[in-house]
């Protein structure tokens, strides 16, 4: 007996295995993710998951990005699942975690000093996804993420830093490159370069 496929069972069948790239980042960060986002193409075939400290001030990213960029922008809720090609933005007051292809909200564990957000998200992708990760450290205060690169660098991931110089606040891209574990450390634009070349390398 032949049995049909439903739209809603196929798609939660999505891959699971397409890389995912993680950009961390507070004050300063708007400005990298824009020039980012304007440099990638949308067909790219990987997640783009921006990771952005605000503790109480709901975000506007999901708003003000889609202007530039052609995937589709999205303010993560629970259970949401992860897609190539889309970009996603964490909300405020929370950490993000990965789980079965989706992804999962809880309270933030850190809600005094500076968040760590960054930090757990990249762990729960080291432990939970099954593609290629790319860490991407922009612009912001503190040393959110780099505690993560090291585990990153050891399921094979590849780990970014915005140069310094062309960040707004240059804290936490030197904190990732004082910890040891950056592969390159490069502009916005140019960051914009290396996950083509990453993706490419993945087809």
């Amino acid at each position: 007996m032949e049995i049909m496929l439903t739209q809603p069972l196929y798609s939660h069948m999505v891959a699971k295995d397409f890389p995912v790239v993680c950009v961390g980042g507070s004050a300063g960060g708007l400005d990298a993710y824009i020039r980012l986002l304007k440099h990638l193409p949308f067909d790219m075939g990987v997640a783009i998951v921006i990771v952005n400290h605000l503790r109480t001030v709901a975000t506007m990213l999901h708003e003000i990005l889609p202007h530039y960029t052609k995937m589709p922008v999205e303010l993560i809720t629970e259970r949401l699942l992860i897609q190539p090609g889309h970009v996603f933005i964490i909300p405020e007051k929370r950490d993000l975690h990965v789980l079965d292809g989706e992804f999962r909200l809880k309270p933030i564990s850190k809600p005094r000093g500076w968040p760590d957000v960054i930090t757990v998200f990249m762990r729960s992708l080291t432990e939970h996804w099954d593609g290629r990760l790319v860490a991407v450290i922009v612009s912001g205060f503190d040393g959110d993420g780099a505690a993560a690169l090291g585990a990153i660098k050891e399921v094979g991931g590849i780990t970014i830093a915005q140069k310094p110089d062309t960040a707004g606040q240059p804290d936490m891209p030197e904190s990732a490159i004082a910890s040891g574990y950056i592969d390159s450390i490069l502009s916005s634009e140019d960051i914009a370069k290396e996950i083509i070349g990453i993706a490419h390398a993945e087809e």
